[in-house]
């Protein structure tokens, strides 16, 4: 029944839709994009295994599957996680979240070219999603060197969720695992990926704040952490169709947020173009919703098999 899985669904919309505000109040903090992507990881990997321990579920100890494990952390978490808050320090969240959106369409791209044949609804909607990613980059006035650049950047992780959802398919399809260990595994891949170039590269850590800390926090461990159990649940309770609508509902809370919260202005064809880019999503996802969602999340964007359960959304 609907009022089962609703506050799920509902809660879920609400965390993702967040991380883009969350991330902005961090970047405008001072904290380096490289830091906000690994406390993101350490807090999120921290909160698996908190849930791992609890349910007591193996974890797996195959070398191909720690292999493929971080090849795909690589491009669901480690790359995204830093080009979102590189992105955000040139242009608002709002904007950021939009681009979130293209998930998708860069998903269908990927898949592609592995035989799936996207028909005409979704060469359609692939259509609609370029003219809208134009509408929202306002093509007709021209771009200041920063806005583009950042809008580049989220672009970019998008385009990484669309590859890391390719290999996801791929390389993890059908493993004799629990969703939550798979996610955990990745999750700490790329926490442990991040490490290893973060304090070389973006220097000491710093306190940023007592309210860009609880960002962070928030961010890490329910954005990339609780919120992989509640899409999992959503899975379970109302079914992948239902899940895969997540996508459409986070840009509306993005924009929202930044609007609301952080006082980002949003502008006529921002509106717009995000409108084209969702309905394109819809468009592209419509036929095969119930056998080949292309869903965008990344940690946990919901569709039926295991493999598939750990990959994003964005932010996402």
């Amino acid at each position: 029944m609907v009022r089962q899985w609703w506050p799920g669904f509902v809660l879920l919309s609400v965390i993702w839709g967040a991380s883009l505000a969350l991330i902005k109040v961090a970047v405008d903090a001072g904290v380096p994009p490289l830091w906000v992507a690994l406390w993101r990881c350490v807090l999120g990997a921290v909160a698996l295994w908190t849930i791992l321990a609890v349910r007591r579920e193996p974890v797996p100890r195959e070398p191909r599957v720690w292999a493929h494990s971080a090849a795909v952390a690589v491009l669901l978490n480690a790359v995204p996680f830093v080009l979102f808050p590189l992105g955000e320090t040139r242009i608002s969240s709002v904007l950021a979240g939009l681009w979130n959106a293209c998930t998708p369409l860069f998903t269908l791209l990927f898949t592609l070219g592995t035989g799936e044949r996207p028909g005409p609804r979704r060469a359609a909607g692939l259509g609609l999603g370029f003219a809208g990613v134009l509408v929202v980059l306002g093509v007709w006035r021209g771009f200041g060197a920063g806005e583009l650049a950042g809008s580049l950047a989220c672009l970019g992780a998008a385009c990484c969720y669309g590859a890391g959802f390719a290999c996801t398919r791929r390389f993890l399809t059908g493993l004799p695992y629990g969703a939550t260990s798979l996610a955990t595994l990745q999750i700490s891949c790329a926490a442990v990926e991040l490490a290893l170039v973060t304090p070389a590269a973006a220097g000491a850590p710093h306190w940023p704040g007592a309210g860009a800390a609880l960002c962070l926090l928030v961010l890490g461990a329910l954005g990339t952490g609780v919120a992989y159990i509640l899409n999992l649940t959503l899975v379970r309770t109302a079914g992948t169709t239902v899940a895969a609508t997540v996508t459409y509902v986070i840009p509306l809370w993005s924009t929202a947020l930044g609007t609301l919260l952080l006082a980002e202005p949003v502008h006529w064809n921002t509106v717009v173009g995000g409108l084209l880019v969702v309905g394109a999503v819809a468009l592209t996802r419509a036929p095969a919703a119930s056998r080949h969602p292309d869903g965008a999340r990344p940690v946990g964007a919901g569709v039926g098999r295991s493999s598939e359960l750990v990959a994003p959304p964005g932010d996402s």
